[in-house]
C-alpha cells in the first residue's frame, strides 16, 4: 500500500509515497516518490579518479540504490535520461561533471541471487545475471565492429558455454562495449560478498571463491577497457582471497571519512523528511531507535527503517516503532557471538546491553572462512555489519587500532535482546532439566532455586532486566515439561499469574508462579513475599480450583541479574 502526503506549505495533496524496497533510480523519480539526494555521490567518485572502488556498507543502507543512479547518470543509452537528475544537486554541480553524464557504456551485475543451496544452483544464478547483462547490450551485435566477437558473444547469450567462458565474460563484454562505443566501460557490481558468505555457511565456500575471483581478475585487473569499476558489499575481503595483484583497488569501509554520507541518511536529510511528513515532533523517537551509526565521522541513521518508521507514524502517529531491520538483515553472527562465547564474552554482551562500551583490536582484512575461527574474527564481523558502532579509537604499542565499540541504538540492542533469547531457548531443548521439573511439581523450593540460578549463570543477564525478560526466560525453561501443560499468561492481562503448570488429570499436582524483579539483592526476600501475596490477594487458584485441582502449589519468584530467590507459599 502506498501512503500519500501532503508537501509542507501547499494546501493540495502532494503524492510522494515512500519507496519501500525500490531501489531502481529511474522508478523512483518517474513515479514520484520521496528520494533522498545522494548525487553528490557521483561528484566524489570522479573527483577521487579511482580506477577499482570497493564500498563496504551494512546490509539496507541504500547500496543497491545508489548503483542504480550510477548507471542511469553514466550509460550511455538510446534515451536522454537528463531528466532523472533535474533539480538534483549533481546538476549544480558544473560541467565539469554533468559532461559526463549519458557518455560510458555500463555493465551492471548484482550476484545477490546467488545465495543458493548449493554451488551450481548459485553459479546457475550468477550465470543467468551475466547473461541477462550480454543481452540488455545486444544492440551491439548490429555493428560491423563486432564481426569476429559475434559468435563467442551469442554463444553467451544461450548460455550454453563452459564455467571459464563465465569466469573471463565480464572482460569480455567491455571489449565489445569499448569497440562498439569507442570508450572505455564502467563496471558495477552490486553485493559482491553475498555468494561468499552464502558459500561458507553452505559448504562450498572454495568453488566460489575460484569462480567469483577469476571473474574479478579478469574483469578488474587486467582490463584494458576499464574505465573505473564500483563495487559494494557488507565485508571487506582479504585481497588475497578475490583481489589477488589488484592493485588500483580503493576500498572505503565505514571507518573512511571519504564518501562518509552516501550511504544511509544523515541527520539533516532525516529531519528534513519527518518535517516534510509533519512528524518532527517524532524525531526524539527515530534519534533512539535508529541513529547511531558511524561513518568516518559522520553520524548515520539507518535509511531502510527511517523510511518504514515514517511510513508507519503517517498512517498512525501513535504507532509503535517497530525492529525493522531485524527483520531483514541476517543475523547468525549474533547468534554465532552468543554460542561461542565464554565467560568474558558473556560479560562483554552484558555490558553492551546495559549500554556500556567495549574496547577491541580493528582488522578490515578477513575472509569468511576465517570469520569463525576465533571471537576477535567475531566482534570484526559485527562491527563492520552494522551490530556495533565506533566511539573511541586508539593504537597501542604494538600499532594494533584499538576501537572503543556500543550497539548503536535500541533496535540493534532488540536484535541482542530477543537473539538471546532464542538461543537460550534452544539450548535448554537439549538439556536434561528433570531434577528441576522433578523439584517444581514435588514442591521442592531449594533444588528448584538451585537449579535456575545455574541455568541464570550460563545465560547473559542485563542489567536493565525487567519481568517480561524472566518470564520469557522461565518459560523458556519449563518449556519441555511434556508431561505437563504449562500456560503463560503475560500476554492475558491482569486477574492471571504469570505463569501455571497442571496435569492434564486433575488429581495430578497444578503450580502457579508469580514472578517480580528485585533492585539489588537484599530487596530479593521482600520482593518473594510480594508475589506470594499477589498471588493470595488476587486468588489466582481460584482458575485451577475451579477447573478440580486440588493439590495446588505457589511460588514466588525474585530475580536480580543472574540470581534468584524462591518461595514456595
Amino acid at each position: 500500500m502506498i501512503y500519500l502526503a501532503f508537501k509542507k506549505g501547499s494546501d493540495k495533496m502532494n503524492f510522494k509515497p515512500l519507496p519501500i524496497g525500490v531501489d531502481n533510480f529511474q522508478r523512483i523519480i518517474d513515479d514520484g516518490y520521496y528520494y533522498v539526494d545522494k548525487t553528490l555521490f557521483i561528484k566524489e567518485l570522479l573527483e577521487n579518479k579511482a580506477s577499482v572502488n570497493l564500498f563496504t556498507r551494512p546490509r539496507r543502507f541504500g547500496k543497491t540504490l545508489n548503483m542504480s543512479m550510477l548507471q542511469y547518470f553514466f550509460e550511455k543509452r538510446y534515451k536522454d535520461n537528463t531528466y532523472l537528475f533535474n533539480g538534483l544537486k549533481i546538476m549544480e554541480q558544473g560541467e565539469n561533471y554533468t559532461k559526463h553524464m549519458g557518455q560510458y557504456p555500463v555493465i551492471n551485475l548484482s550476484l545477490k541471487s546467488a545465495k543458493q543451496g548449493d554451488f551450481e544452483l548459485a553459479y546457475a544464478c550468477l550465470k543467468e545475471e551475466i547473461v541477462y547483462e550480454f543481452r540488455r547490450h545486444e544492440y551491439i551485435l548490429e555493428s560491423e565492429k563486432l564481426k569476429n566477437e559475434k559468435e563467442k558473444y551469442l554463444k553467451i547469450v544461450r548460455a550454453d558455454g563452459d564455467r571459464k567462458l563465465y569466469a573471463t565474460s565480464l572482460k569480455f563484454l567491455s571489449n565489445c562495449l569499448e569497440k562498439y562505443h569507442d570508450k572505455k566501460v564502467i563496471i558495477l557490481i552490486d553485493e559482491y560478498d553475498v555468494p561468499l558468505e552464502n558459500a561458507y555457511f553452505r559448504g562450498f565456500y572454495d568453488k566460489m571463491i575460484d569462480f567469483i575471483r577469476s571473474l574479478f581478475e579478469s574483469s578488474l585487473k587486467t582490463n584494458d577497457s576499464l574505465e573505473f569499476a564500483v563495487i559494494t558489499g557488507c565485508l571487506r575481503i582479504s585481497k588475497e582471497s578475490i583481489f589477488t595483484g589488484l592493485n588500483n583497488l580503493e576500498i572505503i569501509s565505514i571507518l573512511n571519512e571519504y564518501y562518509s554520507e552516501h550511504f544511509g541518511f544523515s541527520c539533516r536529510e532525516v529531519t528534513e523528511m519527518l518535517d516534510y511528513f509533519g512528524l518532527s515532533i517524532k524525531k526524539e523517537l527515530v534519534d533512539q531507535w535508529y541513529n547511531g551509526y558511524v561513518f568516518g565521522d559522520s553520524n548515520i541513521y539507518n535509511p531502510w527503517s527511517v523510511v518504514r518508521i515514517v511510513k508507519d507514524l503517517y498512517k498512525d502517529k501513535n504507532a509503535f516503532q517497530v525492529w525493522y531491520w531485524a527483520n531483514t538483515s541476517s543475523n547468525s553472527i549474533v547468534r554465532s557471538l552468543i554460542e561461542k562465547a565464554d565467560l568474558s564474552t558473556r560479560q562483554e554482551i552484558e555490558a553492551l546491553i546495559a549500554g556500556e562500551s567495549i574496547e577491541k583490536i580493528i582488522h578490515e582484512d578477513i575472509t569468511y572462512d576465517e570469520v569463525y575461527k576465533n571471537m576477535d574474527n567475531l566482534w570484526n564481523f559485527m562491527f563492520f555489519t552494522g551490530y556495533l558502532k565506533k566511539v573511541s579509537e586508539r593504537m597501542n604499542s604494538n600499532d594494533d587500532i584499538i576501537l572503543g565499540l556500543m550497539i548503536p541504538n535500541r533496535e540493534v540492542k532488540y536484535i541482542f535482546r530477543t537473539k538471546i533469547l532464542d538461543w537460550f531457548k534452544e539450548k535448554i531443548k537439549v538439556k536434561d532439566l528433570s531434577v528441576m521439573y522433578n523439584a517444581i511439581i514435588d514442591g521442592d523450593s531449594e533444588i528448584f532455586q538451585r537449579e535456575l540460578r545455574k541455568l541464570l549463570r550460563e545465560s547473559i543477564s542485563f542489567n536493565d532486566a525487567y519481568e517480561n525478560f524472566y518470564h520469557g526466560f522461565v518459560v523458556g525453561v519449563l518449556m519441555n515439561m511434556s508431561d505437563y501443560i504449562v500456560k503463560s499468561n503475560r500476554e492475558g492481562g491482569s486477574g492471571r499469574s504469570d505463569v501455571f503448570i497442571k496435569s492434564p488429570s486433575v488429581f495430578e499436582p497444578a503450580v502457579i508462579i508469580e514472578f517480580k524483579v528485585a533492585e539489588n539483592v537484599k530487596e530479593l526476600d521482600e520482593k518473594c513475599d510480594e508475589a506470594l501475596k499477589q498471588i493470595e490477594d488476587k486468588e489466582y487458584n481460584l482458575e485451577l480450583e475451579t477447573e478440580g485441582y486440588e493439590n495446588i502449589t505457589k511460588y514466588g519468584i525474585a530475580f536480580y541479574r543472574k540470581d534468584c530467590l524462591i518461595k514456595k507459599g
